[in-house]
């Protein structure tokens, strides 16, 4: 889930470290898949929220792809459906293969741990400021530095 950002500045940092933070550990990503014996492809998902109904993931889908398509007024019609549904936010996982084995890694996830400072999911949260300089802006090495340090975790754990 996407994390709770409780003030305007955490949430301009996050928008300044995000993009970088993505770049830096699919980097380290690829440095890792090229001395494992894991394959590592990647996957547009929908993430929903927790405990939304097959049933309710089905018909908001549904909806979407007819919206493609619809008369202006079933768009409008569908667009009052749409608001009272949960909706999901995209997603982007790093699925890895060995032999038989296979994992999902949400890349999101591993994003927020980079950005922020001890995070948890649906905690608040509050920027790792150790990642920005005194002029406001990304602290490369320090970043690259996390980034690496999370990636390397996650491939020790693998099975």
């Amino acid at each position: 889930m996407p994390p709770k950002i409780t003030d305007s500045n955490i949430w301009q940092q996050a928008e300044t470290l995000m993009q970088p933070a993505f770049i830096r550990l699919i980097d380290n990503i690829r440095k890792q898949l090229d001395v494992s014996n894991w394959k590592g492809t990647y996957q547009d998902v929908l993430v929903w929220a927790p405990g939304t109904s097959d049933e309710t993931k089905a018909m908001v889908t549904s909806l979407i792809e007819e919206l493609e398509t619809a008369t202006p007024e079933r768009t409008e019609d569908i667009k009052r459906t749409l608001e009272k549904l949960p909706m999901p936010h995209p997603g982007y996982h790093l699925c890895l293969q060995r032999q038989e084995q296979r994992l999902n890694i949400d890349i999101w996830e591993l994003c927020y741990q980079v950005c922020f400072q001890n995070y948890a999911s649906g905690e608040a949260v509050s920027i790792d400021t150790s990642l920005i300089d005194e002029q406001g802006e990304v602290d490369w090495n320090t970043l690259d530095i996390k980034a690496k340090q999370i990636i390397d975790t996650v491939f020790q754990n693998l099975p």
